[in-house]
């Protein structure tokens, strides 16, 4: 099965290598589906070990897993961490969190322990991040947690009636947005180190415009990560892999809701 995404044919080459050395999941007559039987009897070599490949099950467990990991995170980060500290600890989650989701994105091999510790890290910064809009305006972390879980239900929909197709076209096209999108994002928090106003996070119509964009952006960037699960499944990946698409289906939805939380913002700034 090819796929357009680099990473996903790393680690088909990486499933076909184990394929070949005999943990392939095939029948008992060479049909997919179950350990390829060996005789056992004296003078026969014993099977090879086999491994189970992932499945949407599989990412839909990790997913909910990671979630859960990254809600405890960010309650346990609002309860316990000071007013005093809330910006050190933004500051600080946001940067390992960074460095985290940079080495995991461009590993050859899942490391589930590296994708449980980028979600408690994304745990303290939304739980830092939600505290600070909540503070400034009551009940607004309810309706982002709501609006980014109603659009990312929105798109799976969408994309199981392939009303919205993961062509070729739109991937690159995607990425491409989105690479654009964060170094926009990045130029404008250098310069906003130093002082200077770009108009893109201050609540102007610019920023208004900008954020529908980004949510735009993200809710069709979950139509990237339902076709790696599809891919990866069709691969025949190896089921630690699912910590892989689940960890892809996370930073949508961090990403999202923070934009979401930015958003309502604007629209509560002169209450």
């Amino acid at each position: 099965m090819k796929t357009s995404n680099p990473v996903l044919a790393r680690l088909g080459q990486a499933a076909e290598r184990e394929r070949s050395a005999g943990y392939a999941p095939t029948g008992p007559y060479g049909q997919p589906g179950y350990p390829q039987q060996y005789p056992t009897e004296a003078g026969y070599p014993a099977a090879p070990p086999t491994v189970n490949t992932m499945s949407i099950d599989d990412v839909v467990v990790k997913t909910v897993t990671l979630l859960g990991i990254l809600g405890i995170s960010a309650a346990a980060a609002w309860v316990l961490v000071p007013d005093a500290l809330l910006g050190a600890a933004w500051i600080g989650a946001a940067v390992v969190g960074l460095v985290l989701g940079l080495v995991i994105s461009f590993s050859r091999m899942a490391n589930p322990a590296l994708v449980v510790a980028y979600a408690v890290v994304e745990g303290v910064f939304v739980g830092m991040v939600s505290k600070f809009f909540e503070s400034l305006y009551d009940g607004i972390v309810v309706q982002a947690v709501t609006a980014t879980f109603g659009v990312f239900f929105v798109m799976a929909i969408l994309y199981k009636a392939k009303v919205i197709r993961a062509t070729p076209k739109f991937v690159k096209g995607m990425i491409a947005v989105m690479a654009g999108l964060f170094a926009v994002m990045l130029i404008n928090l250098v310069f906003a180190l130093f002082g200077v106003n770009t108009g893109l996070r201050d609540g102007s119509p610019l920023a208004i415009g900008f954020s529908l964009v980004c949510i735009v952006v993200a809710a069709l960037s979950f139509v990237l990560s339902f076709k790696e699960v599809e891919d990866g499944v069709r691969m025949g990946l190896p089921q630690r892999y699912s910590w892989v698409a689940a960890f892809g289906i996370l930073v949508s939805l961090v990403w999202l809701y923070i934009e979401i939380l930015r958003l309502l913002s604007y629209f509560q700034g002169d209450d």
